[in-house]
């Protein structure tokens, strides 16, 4: 069968990058960046990013197109006889499942509070509490959660059963576009209101005071974990990229550019969630309340807030979908790769696979709201504890040993094919670093995650 390849170049990066781009981004490091040290925090994670996401991106990237095949197959084709390095494999293909366990339901959220501004669910001079109740009243209706999440999946994979080119990547470009556009737009807007540069200065500028209130240490850390996690590593989501692209361009040169597009959306959200924040007199807060109460609370209060509230939550479906048909894609892959299916009956069966495995999150905060798991956690948070806590930091390890160690793919075989091709290329000088240092580095992150 022959492999299908991406129509171009820009297809391959903005599907790539459409994967790393999504729902973290957006609340997530605005919100880390401002609470440790701003424009400080920026310069360690743009440091860590280059150290560390780039070339563990490669690696990831390098398995696939070296090898044209998708997780498991990725580590037969190039492991030597007799090795197991593939038994990571079919851990890479449960992560993308769990993944998609809350993803899909999270992803309906944002779609749920788009169609929310534009039928007038809200309304201008809504207070606090009314606000804060439309998201109660989503979470507590497992009917309204479930439709959206169905919604989600079923439309993910009619766009990935019509194949690489003329579903996913014909798509992408569209959404990543759009996604673009909307988020200069919304964060022209919000730089534009009034009392908007206190909060690109809390945002942006490098504050001393509060990186001695917060401690060194802690600030390093956390742009270690954001530059890291960002890109979604480690369970083989980029990798069925790698087994698409071409030879024509280097993998750290390509690996820079996806870099740049996840960092200038995560920057930019920054610039419309701070400046909106500080000009209504809100502290921004960490996790869903941020998108689904606080900044809804501002858009009602803000001229043309209808628009603006459906803009936005349009720009966040985009990234959460486009991550969602992304991981689509490479579940698809894996079992036309390793069991012959056909991509329409991929992409039926994982469908249903993936609708019943997605009911638990639904549930979860309702039904089972209290049924706890991990650590008193909840559905939703334990199947993301065992993605970003577990799999992708240990797995990426497990693809950083495979391509520089020995007993792997090798060093040498490894930067052979990150550099084939134009573009930036790693020194062979760097291999005692990748050896040596980048795992410590990784080693810290699944300890840090752990504890």
């Amino acid at each position: 069968m022959n492999r299908e390849n991406f129509k171009s170049r820009l297809g391959f990066l903005l599907v790539s990058a459409g994967c790393a781009i999504g729902i973290g981004n957006v609340w997530r490091f605005p919100y880390v960046a401002g609470q440790n040290g701003g424009g400080i925090f920026v310069l360690f994670y743009l440091l860590f990013l280059i150290t560390m996401g780039i070339p563990v991106l490669t690696m990831e990237l390098a398995v696939g197109r070296a090898s044209r095949k998708s997780s498991v197959g990725g580590y037969k084709a190039l492991e030597n006889t007799g090795s197991k390095w593939h038994i990571h494999g079919w851990f890479g293909i449960l992560g993308n499942y769990v993944l998609m366990m809350f993803y899909t339901t999270v992803s309906g959220w944002m779609l749920d509070y788009f169609f929310k501004f534009l039928n007038g669910s809200f309304t201008a001079g809504m207070n606090t509490q009314a606000v804060s109740d439309v998201f109660g009243g989503m979470l507590a209706n497992p009917g309204e959660m479930a439709l959206w999440m169905v919604i989600t999946v079923i439309v993910g994979f009619i766009i990935c059963s019509f194949g690489l080119q003329n579903g996913l990547e014909r798509i992408t470009k569209v959404m990543m576009t759009a996604l673009m556009v909307l988020i200069v737009v919304l964060a022209v807007h919000s730089m534009t209101l009034s009392g908007a540069g206190e909060g690109i200065s809390f945002y942006l500028l490098p504050d001393i005071e509060r990186v001695k209130t917060v401690g060194l240490k802690n600030v390093i850390s956390a742009a270690m974990n954001q530059s890291f996690f960002t890109l979604s590593l480690g369970i083989g989501a980029m990798e069925i990229f790698g087994s698409y692209m071409s030879d024509s361009n280097s993998l750290p040169g390509e690996a820079a550019r996806i870099c740049a597009m996840d960092t200038f959306v995560a920057v930019m959200s920054g610039l419309i969630i701070f400046p909106a924040c500080f000009s209504f007199g809100v502290e921004p807060d960490q996790g869903p309340s941020l998108i689904f109460e606080t900044l809804p609370n501002i858009f009602v209060n803000m001229t043309g807030g209808k628009i603006w509230g459906a803009l936005f939550f349009l720009f966040m479906t985009f990234a959460s979908f486009s991550t969602v048909i992304a991981v689509f894609e490479n579940l698809i892959a894996c079992c036309t790769d390793n069991f012959g299916w056909k991509r329409r009956k991929a992409a039926l069966i994982n469908c249903v696979i993936v609708l019943i495995t997605s009911i638990p999150c639904v549930l979860g905060f309702n039904v089972w709201e209290n049924v706890q798991l991990i650590g008193s956690r909840g559905v939703l948070d334990s199947e993301d504890f065992i993605v970003s806590n577990l799999l992708l930091p240990i797995g990426s390890l497990v693809y950083l040993l495979f391509c520089v160690g020995k007993w792997g793919w090798g060093f040498d075989k490894y930067l052979s094919e990150a550099n084939k091709g134009e573009g930036i290329k790693f020194s062979p000088k760097l291999r005692p670093y990748f050896q040596y240092v980048l795992p410590v580095l990784i080693a810290i992150i699944i300890i840090q995650s752990l504890f």
